[in-house]
């Protein structure tokens, strides 16, 4: 644009041939000025402001003894009577300003407030809250920033009273962490200052209404029908199985699909620190351990409730997760007559789960040499499931093992199925193929013992499945 004459600017006049030429004034672009923010600070703050007082009206007018139906008849009751409280405000709200603000009213007198969003994101994974004004969450494997927000520490702290009194339990500066579920059997974790720092923090694992199946696993190439088909056998010949893997790895939704194999003619008894296995058969005992109480007393663990459930005549004992004492007495119910027990184990491989379990069992308080803590493990488990959250998201069963006993000091074990990562996709996402690396189990008899079949082919080496990673 410069140099040229633009039309209106000066007035045109005949110059000399040799004159230079005149500077031209040229119009400069106005800077453009930086886009304003969704809703002013203050704004944001009556709204809040307006929220709270409707929601004391409502709580104040309010009789869910008089109101009857069920729960949609007494939510549609409930929005007609904050819709009448916001009529009666002095305020300036667009329709959709008006419907956020009933909705929200809602979710704070039904649920828990701002979350209620995120819950009914079929998509999302975990829920991370970090203090009042930060949460992400994880979508398909990725974490992300979210614009949900809470009014303050006092309005989190609300919110994870009300998750955690549901199940029994309580959070105060006496017992600042806590583990708790929601409805739906989402895991929930909660910690509270002063263990945390910059405000309340919770982290919500989700186990949605309609949870992953083999088929979604295998749609998803995060395991291959030949694995799944062994995996069936094995369970249903009641071969022990421990299913190892790191934080987020997929471990307790491969439990649950794992447990889909056992007869419902079976006796269950699960145990867990939070209940969220969801299991399908009829006859199924759900125990769940208890903290202690204000006065630091009344604790039940998991070990406890692990004893108890050998007097209840079990045909399969599920606990959710080995992390301490307990470990020493799930080894020993599996080497006394129950088989077919499932557990699930923090490890980043199958070799690292020998060395935790030597750890945790050292935790019991008994000084058992390490020779016989490993004979204990080695006789006591049959596979072992390695589970690993692969770069870019994806979930995979990166390895069948079967645990084949000692030599000398050492446990063995061998590997039937592997994933065999080969790279990163240009979309940042882990390749690889799944193989068959052509070892027979030493199990195989006694699954035809228990009439499970497997069909010898599948144990050829050669790639099972191809995942390019996009």
């Amino acid at each position: 644009m410069f140099g040229k004459r633009m039309p209106g600017n000066v007035a045109a006049t005949p110059q000399s041939p040799q004159a230079p030429s005149a500077p031209v004034p040229v119009a400069m672009p106005k800077p453009v000025s930086p886009a304003k923010p969704r809703a002013s600070k203050e704004k944001i703050e009556q709204f809040n402001a307006l929220k709270m007082r409707l929601h004391r009206k409502l709580i104040d007018q309010l009789d869910l003894a008089r109101m009857a139906g069920d729960d949609e008849t007494l939510r549609s009751q409930v929005k007609e009577l904050v819709s009448n409280l916001a009529d009666q405000e002095n305020t300036l709200l667009n329709f959709n300003e008006r419907q956020r603000l009933i909705n929200e009213v809602l979710d704070e007198t039904f649920g828990l407030g701002p979350l209620e969003v995120l819950l009914t994101d079929p998509v999302i994974s975990d829920i991370l809250v970090n203090g009042p004004k930060q949460v992400y969450v994880e979508r398909r494997g990725k974490l992300e920033s979210t614009e949900v927000e809470f009014r303050d520490n006092a309005h989190l702290m609300h919110v994870i009273d009300k998750i955690v009194s549901a199940v029994g339990r309580r959070c105060d500066e006496t017992c600042p962490l806590v583990d708790a579920r929601l409805a739906d059997g989402s895991r929930v974790n909660a910690v509270i200052p002063p263990l945390a720092i910059d405000g309340p923090s919770m982290s919500i694992r989700r186990f949605g209404a309609d949870p992953l199946t083999w088929d979604d696993f295998i749609s998803f190439k995060s395991v291959t029908p030949e694995m799944r088909d062994f995996l069936a056998a094995c369970v249903r010949g009641r071969l022990n199985i421990m299913v190892v893997g790191g934080t987020g790895s997929g471990k307790t939704t491969l439990l649950n699909n794992l447990s889909g194999f056992i007869s419902d003619s079976e006796r269950i008894v699960t145990i867990e620190d939070a209940a969220e296995l969801q299991l399908r058969q009829p006859h199924v005992v759900r125990l769940e351990t208890r903290p202690a109480n204000i006065e630091g007393k009344g604790r039940i663990a998991i070990r406890d409730l692990l004893i108890n459930s050998l007097r209840m005549r079990p045909d399969r004992i599920v606990v959710g997760e080995c992390r301490g004492a307990e470990t020493l007495d799930m080894l020993q119910a599996m080497n006394t007559g129950h088989d077919g027990s499932i557990t699930t184990l923090h490890a980043n491989s199958t070799r690292d789960a020998v060395a935790r379990v030597e750890t945790m069992v050292m935790m019991a308080g008994f000084e058992l040499p390490i020779r016989a803590i490993r004979q204990q493990f080695a006789s006591a488990v049959n596979v072992l499931v390695q589970v690993h959250r692969m770069t870019g998201g994806s979930r995979k069963v990166t390895s069948v093992t079967e645990i084949s006993g000692m030599e000398g000091d050492i446990i063995t074990m061998q590997d039937i199925f592997a994933f065999e990562q080969l790279g990163i996709s240009v979309t940042g996402k882990a390749f690889g193929q799944f193989v068959a690396t052509g070892i027979r189990p030493s199990f195989l008899d006694r699954l035809k013992a228990t009439g499970c079949d497997v069909d010898l082919d599948v144990f050829t080496r050669r790639v099972l499945m191809t995942d390019d990673g996009e």
